[in-house]
């Protein structure tokens, strides 16, 4: 279980969606923009590993702060790509599918980690 959740009161009591479910939910949003190959490893993923909290996507860190939701992601593009199309074309997704999935307003900082070179002999 998340040690930290993003809670929202109602009528009828409250609602507490855990950092996981966000981060789930961000991942899912990434992989279907284009020119995104992948999410990278962050750093600290060994750390993660070990301490056993593997349900956290890679490349993926959600904060919840105060009611605030901060998200940054880390992503290889694919070779070819414009990389601030990309990057902008990510924040827009995530933006969207957490306000449309979870009801929150988020900030969503992209990396760039890296460029695959993957699909360019398929190519030629």
């Amino acid at each position: 279980m998340s040690d930290s959740y993003m809670t929202t009161v109602t009528g009828n009591g409250s609602i507490n969606i855990a950092e996981d479910v966000l981060s789930s939910i961000v991942a899912a949003a990434v992989s279907e923009v284009d020119g995104v190959s992948s999410l990278a490893n962050a750093v600290g993923s060994d750390i993660i590993d070990y301490i056993g909290k593997r349900t956290l996507p890679k490349g993926v860190r959600v904060l919840v702060e105060d009611g605030a939701v901060t998200v940054d992601v880390l992503i290889i593009v694919t070779f070819g790509s414009v990389v601030t199309t990309v990057a902008k074309a990510v924040q827009e997704a995530v933006s969207q599918a957490l306000e449309a999935m979870a009801g929150v307003s988020s900030q969503v900082n992209v990396h760039v980690s890296g460029v695959s070179f993957r699909n360019t002999a398929a190519r030629t």
